[in-house]
């Protein structure tokens, strides 16, 4: 048993998530661009050197923003995001950055599998799409191959793309799974797979465009070399707790 209820209830409302640390003016561009089915945005700022200041007037949704006094990494962001989008009483939370790489077009296909009932957990899949030998890099393109081969067979989930961090979630979903012990930084994506695989929650794949503009990565090669493949072996045990916490909540229910 996992908490979550197998049909979506009607007229399910949808809060934007934005992790963002030192966000350029790029960040008015995502806010200025939802599409209509978001009600509202959380930006969680991580501990920005300078604090991330919203004029929330000027966008057609409530902007509310959290901020962390210090940097605790992309994840933790987007957990507190996800509390807190909860807490004002979302149904749905869609995660996108504050760089505008997420083509907001995408949101309502995103969406439909989580509103549908179908999914607990929409993933993009940027790897599928017929742009991405052209548009995405070759070293990130080999890069999410791998990580996506690896996180697939230590989750047990058939995803395309593991590394995509345009997603959307059942907030519902959130008391089924062990969000104190996920991955705070850029693992979190596999770590948070690992945990939906335990909790035994439906996880769904689409295709979206990926888009590059002038940003380099922030990841560096330190961490693709010993970060990563420590997360990858890390989110077996994920998977393991997310298990144990998913019984031992329908063992008390």
């Amino acid at each position: 048993m996992s908490g979550v209820p197998e049909q979506a209830p009607p007229g399910m409302s949808v809060a934007v998530v934005i992790p963002a640390l030192n966000p350029c003016a790029k960040l008015a561009a995502v806010l200025s661009g939802l599409p209509e089915q978001v009600s509202g945005a959380v930006v969680v700022d991580d501990g920005s050197g300078t604090p991330v200041f919203i004029d929330a007037g000027q966008y057609a949704v409530p902007v509310e923003v959290i901020r962390h006094p210090v940097n605790r990494g992309v994840g933790a962001a987007i957990v507190t995001g996800y509390l807190r989008a909860r807490e004002l009483g979302y149904d749905v939370a869609v995660v996108m950055g504050a760089d505008d790489q997420m083509d907001p077009a995408d949101m309502g296909r995103l969406l439909e599998p989580v509103l549908d009932g179908l999914a607990s957990y929409a993933k993009g899949d940027r790897l599928s799409h017929p742009d991405c030998g052209r548009v995405m890099p070759a070293s990130r393109r080999f890069g999410n191959c791998c990580l996506t081969f690896l996180t697939r067979l230590f989750t047990g989930l058939p995803v395309m793309d593991s590394q995509c961090g345009y997603t959307a979630l059942r907030l519902d979903c959130l008391a089924a799974l062990p969000v104190a012990r996920l991955y705070p930084r850029y693992g979190f994506p596999n770590d948070f797979l690992a945990a939906l695989s335990g909790a035994g929650l439906p996880v769904a794949d689409v295709v979206v465009r990926p888009v590059y503009r002038d940003e380099s990565s922030g990841i560096r090669p330190s961490v693709a070399a010993f970060v990563y493949p420590f997360v990858i072996v890390r989110s077996l045990l994920t998977r393991i707790v997310a298990w144990s916490h998913k019984f031992s909540a329908g063992a008390g229910s």
